[in-house]
């Protein structure tokens, strides 16, 4: 099933999957993470799938490249899938005029379809869905329920957006007169490529000209912002809670993670990486790592955490030789009036 290579008793009957710390006999689990190679004595699992460079033999093993993709892939092959979806276009849905549904297309309760809208083959469009005017879905695509897609939004294929996500939304953009705020018109779209994946309550505005612009393979966690004329580059990853304001340019395979945020108008290079809770304020080289507030170079961020780290001591240790310092002071001006006086007895003799 996954192109491994069997170490120990290939006999060893497999009747569950599971995670390390959960697993029983009869499950099979895996071990990506180095750190976590000592569960291995520990777990109740009746074999592993794990890297070529594991040696222990205290249990049957499966070795392989990539322990985690193939775990994935033999989850999706042997786990129970027990949703059934509905099949074909419910009567409570409203569809406009001029919607092309594709073959084997499944329109759920109380979805909204507005003029115009194109939906490809074998997609599916969950309870509560609203797809805008002149909005076009590719095949195999699945939008879970509650996902609303503004006007004029195109969505390839074999994309998943899930729970509660709004695509298209206007950008944040206003004129302030006198205090007055001025709504600026946002009349441009949202691209979301093939491939990727948007998790629940995720926000991605339309542009204010042209599009804001997911590229292919990209994945997006729950809860992230992305603002107007974004572009996030090919199979990168944005965890939870990430924030990237508008006309900021997100390069290919980067990572941006949880809680952090991006200021506008500045590029992020191809595979860098963003830790958590950074603050961008301006662009980052590609291939680098940055962290902190304002991000730095991660190495440098870490020297710096270190040094506020020891602020309490330090501060502790100014005070000892201020006070130290205080006292010298005290005794070298005792010093220089006693000098001052004898000086003046020897003089007035």
């Amino acid at each position: 099933m996954i192109n491994g290579r069997i170490v120990g008793d290939e006999t060893t009957v497999i009747t569950g999957v599971c995670g390390i710390k959960e697993a029983s006999k009869g499950d099979i689990t895996f071990v990506a993470n180095p750190k976590y190679i000592s569960l291995i004595e520990s777990t109740n699992a009746s074999a592993i799938i794990t890297s070529p460079e594991v040696e222990n033999l205290s249990k049957p093993l499966i070795l392989i490249e990539n322990p985690s993709l193939a775990f994935a892939r033999l989850l999706s092959l042997i786990a129970p899938n027990e949703i059934r979806l509905y099949q074909g276009v419910h009567p409570t849905a409203v569809i406009g005029k001029n919607v092309k549904l594709g073959k084997n297309v499944s329109v759920h309760p109380y979805v909204v379809i507005e003029e115009n809208v194109t939906v490809g083959d074998n997609s599916v469009l969950s309870a509560g869905v609203f797809v805008g005017n002149n909005s076009v879905i590719g095949r195999d695509t699945v939008i879970y329920p509650h996902v609303s897609i503004r006007e004029r939004v195109t969505i390839g294929n074999r994309v998943i957006v899930h729970c509660g996500s709004v695509i298209g939304s206007d950008g944040f953009g206003f004129a302030t007169v006198k205090g007055v705020h001025h709504k600026i018109p946002q009349i441009g779209t949202v691209i979301i490529d093939d491939d990727v994946e948007i998790g629940s309550n995720v926000t991605i505005d339309r542009a204010r000209f042209e599009k804001t612009w997911i590229k292919k393979g990209t994945k997006i966690d729950n809860l992230v912002q992305v603002a107007h004329n974004v572009v996030i580059g090919e199979n990168t990853i944005v965890v939870a809670q990430a924030g990237i304001s508008g006309s900021t340019t997100v390069g290919n395979n980067v990572i941006l993670a949880g809680q952090s945020g991006i200021i506008g108008h500045i590029n992020i290079g191809d595979s860098a990486v963003v830790a958590a809770q950074a603050g961008v304020t301006k662009s980052v080289p590609e291939g680098s790592c940055v962290s902190g507030y304002p991000a730095k170079p991660h190495k440098k961020a870490k020297r710096i955490n270190a040094c506020v780290q020891k602020l309490p001591d330090l501060y502790k240790s100014v005070n000892q030789l201020e006070e130290k310092v205080a006292l010298l002071e005290a005794a070298l001006r005792e010093k220089d009036a006693r000098k001052s006086e004898d000086d003046r007895k020897a003089g007035n003799s």
